[in-house]
């Protein structure tokens, strides 16, 4: 079969033999896979989060060395079965899979480790478990959008905030745009979006971005207090020492009146939910230095360098900071339902459709971060021309 091969940072078309069936085994031929920042992340960088993935225990990270056929945002059509397995689904079913597998006793990232194969390839191994077939009517472009789509519902889930909160997200790639719609999906009636490309803006609105801030122009973090936010410890010092003087006059001791006032939430000033959805360095410091008080900030971009931050800063007006990263078996699935029956709208991502000769085109299109978003490879497309989606 051909797969594109990752070794030395060097991308190459090459003719490769079909995956070793194992117990609990399917093997898939690959339909649409996309194209990850993490990919693009993985190539130039493996060798440096090998290192940090080494640190929290996974020893198959991929390495420069090695040859790997990465992509792990997939789906496919089921073709066979490993021996022993349990064949819940049927030859011929189209499903998505969580890319997970094991491999010599070992859970391996499918797509970041030479003992399991990526979708990148025109079939792969998935381990039968994690299979989930695409419901009747969604189309396969829509479905090989699960993965990252998950990653979003997972980054939203883990901002445990209400549709009443403002939601601002720095960043409107793939990530960004996958926060944005899991985001309206949830109600959230207030999705401000900040990114330099006005190309990006524009997907950001489609996906469900009520307002839009060029950061060249503007910061997001301007007038918090046209939201009733407060950026500043004098002026939450005042907003509390008001409250205070207000509970004071009343005719009953203010700590029971206090206690009242915090069971129905009205203590602690309003504050928004910030998504870091870039992964640059010095980043989530400007978001800890330009938030207002009490703020939630959720980090989801994939920073691969060294980064600080001021602990103080956050500390005065204590930030709550979370990093999200995956996403648990019932958050992909429901992505996938979501997906098909309409409430998570992942189609204005989709920006071209390539083959697997056209991959290292699009990496380096991708890296720009300018014209494209989402690209999508089609095993079955020869060309290595992208087919642009508008």
């Amino acid at each position: 079969m051909k797969a594109l091969v990752c070794k030395n940072k060097e991308l190459t078309v090459q003719s490769v033999t079909l995956p070793k069936l194992e117990k609990g085994d399917a093997l898939l031929e690959v339909l649409r896979c996309g194209i990850c920042g993490s990919d693009l992340h993985a190539r130039s960088h493996c060798n440096h989060w090998g290192g940090i993935m080494q640190k929290a225990g996974y020893q198959n990270f991929m390495s420069e060395e090695q040859s790997v056929i990465m992509g792990h945002e997939f789906c496919g059509e089921i073709l066979d079965y490993g021996p022993k397995s349990a064949r819940r689904y049927k030859p011929g079913t189209k499903v998505c899979a969580i890319p997970l597998i094991r491999r010599n006793n070992v859970v391996n990232l499918i797509g970041f480790s030479a003992d399991a194969g990526g979708a990148y390839a025109e079939r792969m191994a998935v381990d039968e478990n994690f299979m989930v077939p695409i419901p009747n009517g969604l189309n396969v472009d829509s479905a090989a959008l699960t993965e990252p789509m998950a990653v979003g519902l997972h980054a939203v889930n883990r901002a445990e905030m209400k549709a009443r909160d403002v939601a601002i997200v720095i960043g409107c790639g793939p990530v960004g745009m996958a926060v944005i719609a899991s985001l309206k999906a949830k109600g959230v009636k207030t999705i401000v979006a900040s990114d330099f490309s006005a190309k990006r803006r524009e997907l950001a609105r489609k996906c469900g971005a009520h307002l839009l801030i060029d950061p060249a122009e503007q910061t997001p973090f301007d007038n918090w207090e046209e939201y009733g936010f407060f950026n500043t410890i004098p002026r939450g010092l005042d907003r509390l020492l008001e409250g205070f003087e207000k509970l004071r006059s009343l005719p009953m001791p203010w700590w029971h009146t206090w206690k009242i006032a915090e069971k129905l939430g009205a203590t602690k000033p309003k504050f928004p939910v910030i998504f870091e959805c870039v992964g640059m360095p010095g980043l989530i410091n400007q978001i800890i230095e330009g938030a207002p008080l009490y703020s939630k900030v959720v980090v989801a971009g994939v920073c691969m360098e060294t980064d600080k931050i001021e602990p103080a800063q956050a500390l005065n007006k204590e930030i709550d900071l979370r990093f999200s990263t995956g996403y648990s078996p019932l958050e992909f699935r429901n992505t996938l339902h979501m997906l098909a029956n309409g409430k998570l709208n992942a189609d204005p991502m989709i920006t071209a459709t390539v083959g697997l000769h056209g991959i290292g085109n699009a990496f380096e299109l991708l890296a720009s971060a300018e014209e494209h978003a989402k690209i999508l490879v089609n095993p079955a497309i020869q060309s290595t021309e992208l087919a642009i989606v508008t």
